[in-house]
């Protein structure tokens, strides 16, 4: 089991990669002619002043939509754990809910509500206010950090949430007695505290924003704003196609990421410095803002309605529209049900839903049960070179979606076991994908596993395998389960991984999505995100639920 395992992991996490750099440096192969070691892609890639205009426009969206996310975040979450702001305990529950809405659902409402031509609020200001043209243009740079930002700043909101809580306050008291204000004793004592989780959340957030593909596909390339991730869909969807160009550009981003990845991990491993949480207990003390609570309270709930209220409810509305309208007295009089009769009679919507549910519990129960044994090696056994075995578990984490779906269609292109064009090649990308997530998840219990467990079921004749299934995997039931259901989530609106490598008998929930858009079925796709959105928000309060009943209760003498 433990060889199978191992053998697995170098697989998944190690060939694709190779192959990607292979590619990057081979010709397109074509009926009739071979092809040839070249250096043509990197060339093309990389010897254009276009590449320079690709690279910055790269790092500005995601250096703003990371620094917009962290800003507003941390606001958020300085008035929830600092400040006496009324209800702030629903606000925390609430934060929770636009992580489960896909990126492209998201993006797609705010350009319902933002777009130039069609955008509900820019009509309302334009009718109200008698301006010419429109007030907003969600089609620009500002536009994608804006869209980008908003949906990630929960994200943020939570790692500083997390960092606040466990801060000893008594450093900020007494700059409170000393005379500081609010604001300063924010800005230079609060943040400074918490500087490792301020640049480690900054860095996390710029990671994920440059391998961005939904809102730099949805936003820029329709006014030909381009980053890595969308130069990597065109060059592989042109015709005719260029993998080699494409692989190319993901280099570059793979090296992007690993380097933001990197420094992460090397910041962690410092912030010892800036620990103030001791032995000695101590009691939080909320800043008192007297009237000013009201209006923190109200950035609360301004705050929720741009990022849940708003964007489901212009989908919502669209979604009983037959064609696309701004709400009006006159558009409520032309309310139907046609777009919801258009989803359910979709040609192959059981498959859809069938293939969506499958890869993601499927993906989810694979990578929890590979790396829970990956787990015990690394952090029970003393074999050498295990710490190989772990940063092999976790390479995948620096894979942008696109580029790892780019590298696995390359490798079963070129190794042909017959998975290319079937689900199974989805199905090896989600667990490539998220086996890092099932690590972190796994790691943490396992760690508080002790090793005389272990050793009495040993004294008493059980086999390996038998100590695994009746003792380690019931006491990592809590990290299993909370892995699982995260990786379920994640996977089942998947969809800069799967659009390279669908076939028409392997769509799923986001692929319909991303296709309805593209043929301008607004309302149609409307619907189907409604369903979609409310199916997720289900699946996640059942999964609560099953993992609150059957997670591992602690025991009273």
């Amino acid at each position: 089991m433990i060889g199978v395992c191992v053998v697995f992991t170098v697989y998944i996490a190690v060939i694709p990669l190779g192959f990607l750099l292979w590619q990057s440096f081979r010709t397109p192969q074509t009926a009739d002619v071979p092809a040839i070691f070249t250096l043509e892609n990197y060339i093309a890639a990389y010897g254009t002043a276009d590449t320079l205009r690709l690279f910055w426009t790269s790092i500005r969206f995601a250096f703003g939509a990371s620094v917009f996310a962290f800003t507003l975040g941390t606001v958020l979450a300085w008035m929830n754990e600092r400040t006496n702001t009324p209800f702030k305990s629903v606000f925390y529950a609430l934060s929770l809910i636009p992580l489960v809405i896909p990126s492209i659902l998201f993006t797609v409402s705010w350009i319902l509500l933002a777009s130039p031509q069609i955008g509900i609020i820019n009509l309302v200001l334009q009718g109200w206010l008698g301006l010419e043209t429109a007030p907003f243009d969600i089609y620009s740079l500002g536009g994608m950090i804006w869209v980008d930002g908003l949906h990630y700043s929960p994200m943020a909101f939570l790692l500083m949430t997390a960092a606040f809580r466990a801060m000893d306050p008594s450093l900020e008291e007494s700059a409170t007695m000393s005379g500081a204000n609010i604001f300063q004793v924010a800005w230079r004592v609060t943040l400074r505290l918490t500087w490792p989780a301020v640049v480690a959340t900054i860095l996390i957030l710029f990671v994920r924003a440059i391998e961005s593909f939904e809102v730099p596909a949805l936003l820029g390339l329709p006014v030909g704003i381009e980053v890595f991730t969308s130069a990597i869909y065109q060059a592989v969807h042109r015709y005719p196609s260029r993998v080699g160009l494409a692989s190319a550009y993901a280099v570059a981003l793979l090296l992007i990421t690993t380097i933001g990845v990197y420094s992460v991990s090397r910041l962690s491993s410092r912030g010892s410095k800036y620990a103030t949480m001791t032995g000695k207990g101590f009691r939080p003390r909320q800043i008192d803002l007297g009237p000013w609570r009201w209006f923190t309270a109200a950035i609360f709930i301004v705050y929720f309605a741009l990022i849940v209220l708003l964007p489901f409810a212009v989908l919502l509305w669209s979604s009983f529209q037959r064609f696309y309208a701004v709400p009006s007295m006159e558009a409520l009089q032309n309310l139907t049900l046609d777009p919801y009769r258009f989803v359910f009679s979709y040609p192959n919507l059981g498959r859809t839903v069938w293939n969506s549910v499958l890869l993601s519990f499927g993906s989810a129960t694979i990578v929890m049960l590979v790396t829970s044994v990956i787990c015990w090696i690394v952090v029970k056994t003393k074999i050498r070179g295990r710490w190989i075995l772990d940063n092999i578990a976790s390479l995948p984490i620096v894979f942008p979606g696109l580029v790892l779906g780019l590298s696995i269609m390359v490798f079963y292109l070129n190794v042909d076991i017959g998975v290319y064009g079937t689900i199974w090649i989805m199905y090896i990308a989600y667990i490539t994908r998220f086996m890092p997530y099932g690590l972190r998840y796994n790691t943490t219990s396992m760690l508080q596993i002790h090793q005389e467990l272990e050793e009495s079921a040993a004294m008493s004749g059980a086999s390996w395998g038998t100590t695994f299934r009746r003792i380690i995997l019931p006491l990592l039931k809590p990290g299993l389960l909370a892995g699982w259901i995260y990786v379920m989530i994640v996977s089942i609106r998947e969809l800069s991984t799967s659009i390279l490598l669908y076939s028409p008998d392997t769509q799923v929930i986001s692929i319909v999505i991303w296709e309805l858009w593209e043929n301008g079925q607004y309302v149609e796709l409307s619907a189907l995100g409604v369903l979609f959105i409310l199916a997720l928000f289900v699946l996640v309060m059942v999964a609560q639920l099953i993992g609150r009943q059957y997670g591992v209760k602690e025991q009273r003498a």
